[in-house]
């Protein structure tokens, strides 16, 4: 699908893929997304909360969604110069 960005609450997040489905009558989302170091604290606070108000504009989708599904490629992104790539799936609540 040719999703470029989502919303968590008021952050915008640039997804490199977005995959969308009904599960169990809920709508699931499910992204890759990259973080550099200068964004990493931002990211790892915002993720913290686990759940949020997430718009998808170009597909006019919005929901109350909570993370069901998490992973990094790298966890050392403390130092300066890395980029992670990150999964997120969030259902509806």
């Amino acid at each position: 699908m040719g999703v470029n960005n989502i919303m968590l609450d008021d952050a915008c997040i640039k997804v490199n893929s977005y995959e969308e489905e009904i599960v169990n009558g809920l709508q699931q989302i499910s992204i890759v997304f990259n973080v550099t170091s200068e964004e990493y604290h931002d990211i790892a606070v915002l993720l913290y909360k686990g759940t949020f108000h997430v718009k998808v504009p170009e597909r006019d989708l919005s929901f109350t969604g909570t993370i069901n599904k998490y992973s990094t490629s790298i966890t050392n992104l403390y130092e300066k110069g890395q980029v992670g790539e990150y999964k997120l799936s969030l259902i509806e609540e």
